[in-house]
């Protein structure tokens, strides 16, 4: 199965935080899914990081190029199918990175792994 990490979902599986579901990391350590990680979840970082909401333990020029790689997550780009959706979607979700994701999930048909309950409301499956 195809799978797309939400933002926090990365950052939790990559530091072995307690607030990833059980089941979220079944489906990342599960070697028969695909995982991918949106450029858009490494801009969001990188903005949190350049504000100080966010440290990471490591360089962002160095981590995330070492964990897509040890984990397998393969990087999704940002396509014009993409972006065309949101001029429809509802704002249910007023987050523009998480807009974003809930629009790649739908053109690409692919369930996103959150904790973020308001993804719900659109058509998509979250799986957590």
């Amino acid at each position: 199965m195809d799978i797309l990490l939400d933002t926090h979902t990365l950052l939790w599986f990559i530091t072995d935080d307690p607030r990833l579901s059980r089941n979220g990391v079944k489906l990342i350590d599960d070697p028969l899914n695909n995982k991918f990680v949106s450029i858009v979840s490494l801009w969001e970082i990188s903005i949190k990081i350049s504000t100080g909401k966010i440290s990471l333990i490591e360089p962002f020029e160095d981590l995330f190029p070492h964990q897509l790689e040890v984990n397998g997550f393969e990087l999704m780009p940002v396509k014009i199918e993409h972006t065309s959706i949101i001029t429809a979607l509802p704002f249910h979700h007023r987050d523009p990175f998480d807009r974003l994701l809930i629009a790649q999930s739908m053109r690409e048909n692919m369930p996103i792994v959150s904790a973020d309950k308001v993804f719900d409301v659109y058509d998509i499956t979250r799986l957590w």
